[in-house]
């Protein structure tokens, strides 16, 4: 009980900090909202009145303890570019679709990557090892947002399996927004493949040299029993944080994926909000984000206690 008084409290503390530093930091720095929504032409009246309208014109931290309130309710205020919608609206329009694909692209990790990762540490030194490598080596270096130009290229435009630019949300046609997500899906997965089954292969190899396997090993148990019995379920251990972390990073690689093939998600809003300094949309956005790597990491720790008995907190 006492771990997960701990554990919350970090959380909120996490949460609140990041709140202070992400709207002191998009608070303080050079452009005016006002001034970029009625733009360049606009009357210096205007430009007071409409300040005083987005409440601009208050103190820093009236202005951040007014946000805070209303972020707590689940109210982050209306955008400074789509007038007179709430910024809660915007984003949960836009989060099924960045939840959709982070769910695609997670599962197509582990359905690939952790049989990948057991074969290459069973097959060490043999071709398919030295084959398995070799695939983790250069889809490792192939950055997300590249690996997305050439399937939109190959996939989109030459072999027309989807229309590139021609999105549809999932509430017109689901089935058709599944279709189009699962090449995004492909090329936010394959990088993070690679660093899954190599981390997995090391995890397992590293296993498979201490003395409780070969003790297994002595006692009669078959190559395949072992593995799966005693050193998968402990070469798990240390996967399991990695894999966290990797599906943090799908979150931050699609911001950059949903830009190339045109995707109605998360990161098309918070770049848009950045360009137009839309600053709730990007405060908020960055909030959601933080949220959900914590959240992430806070089921982690709570999977170690039924991965590893040995682990114990107090």
């Amino acid at each position: 009980m006492k771990y997960m008084i701990k554990k919350i409290t970090t959380l909120i503390i996490t949460l609140l900090l990041v709140s202070v530093v992400t709207f002191v930091a998009f608070s303080v720095i050079p452009g005016d909202p006002a001034l970029a929504k009625l733009g360049t032409y606009a009357t210096p009246e205007r430009v007071e009145a409409l300040r005083e309208e987005m409440g601009l014109n208050k103190s820093l931290p009236e202005r951040y303890i007014d946000w805070l309130q209303g972020a707590l309710r689940g109210d982050f205020g209306e955008s400074y570019q789509y007038a007179g919608n709430a910024v809660s609206d915007l984003i949960n329009q836009r989060l099924q679709v960045t939840a959709l694909l982070a769910v695609m692209a997670f599962i197509i990790i582990l359905v690939i990557s952790i049989p990948l990762g057991i074969i290459s540490a069973r097959k060490e030194g043999t071709w398919i090892d030295v084959f398995i490598n070799l695939f983790t080596q250069i889809t490792m270096a192939i950055p997300a947002f590249f690996l997305g130009m050439i399937l939109t290229y190959f996939f989109g435009l030459t072999l027309k399996f989807f229309q590139p630019g021609k999105f549809v949300m999932p509430q017109e046609d689901f089935g058709a927004c599944i279709r189009y997500l699962f090449f995004p899906a492909i090329a936010i997965a394959i990088p993070k493949i690679a660093m899954v089954v190599k981390f997995l292969r090391n995890s397992v190899l590293s296993e498979v040299k201490k003395d409780y396997v070969r003790t297994a090993y002595s006692k009669g148990n078959r190559t395949k029993k072992v593995l799966y019995t005693h050193v998968f379920q402990n070469a798990l251990i240390p996967v399991i944080t990695f894999i966290a972390m990797v599906a943090a990073e799908i979150l931050a690689g699609s911001i950059v994926v949903e830009q190339v093939f045109s995707v109605t998600g998360m990161g098309r809003l918070l770049v848009t909000a950045i360009s137009n300094r839309d600053y709730p949309i990007v405060q908020a956005v960055v909030l959601y984000i933080t949220l959900i790597v914590i959240v992430i990491n806070f089921i982690v720790d709570i999977l170690y206690q039924f991965v590893d008995p040995r682990v114990r907190t107090e």
